[in-house]
């Protein structure tokens, strides 16, 4: 199901046969280094995150992370979407691109087409995003967005202090 589309690019529900694709993503060592290990080391791996985590997002929330592809060809080039962390009060906007598809204004297409999707399809009131600290490609990202940093926050299973940015105040 395709949830939004830019000119350049299309957000569709992820499915299972996206699966190669999620395998070749979660292995990427920058998402690794900035998001975490998902331990998803084979396709059958893959297919449990989408159907266990994705899928289930879209049957409980009615949004989760969506399959961001090139509308010229339909190659995917990442993940982009909303995500309900039972930690945090509100909806964050969650992204990640394969490193050959990355400085391309790919992201910052995906996530700005998911948050006014957010807030005029689905009336979502305050969306978020949390990033690493030192992740400063993805801080720069969420700026562009119109977010700022509020403050550190600690998540659950993640040793490190994780940056909370929240929407700047209207002026």
């Amino acid at each position: 199901m395709i949830v939004c589309e830019t000119p350049r690019l299309r957000l569709r529900h992820l499915s299972l046969n996206d699966a190669a694709f999620v395998l070749e993503l979660l292995n990427e060592p920058e998402f690794i280094r900035n998001i975490g290990g998902r331990e998803i080391l084979t396709l059958e791996d893959a297919r449990r995150y989408i159907r266990s985590g994705t899928v289930t997002g879209y049957e409980k929330f009615g949004f989760g992370l969506y399959l961001v592809e090139l509308q010229a060809h339909a190659t995917p080039v990442g993940v982009c979407g909303l995500l309900k962390r039972d930690y945090l009060e509100d909806v964050d906007v969650g992204f990640a691109l394969c490193e050959r598809f990355r400085n391309q204004g790919y992201a910052f297409e995906a996530a700005s087409a998911v948050m006014r999707y957010g807030k005029e399809v689905l009336k979502l009131g305050r969306i978020v995003a949390i990033t690493s600290p030192d992740n400063h490609a993805s801080i720069k990202l969420l700026r562009r967005l119109g977010l700022e940093f509020e403050r550190n926050i600690r998540v659950p299973d993640v040793a490190r202090d994780t940056s909370l940015f929240t929407p700047r105040p209207a002026q």
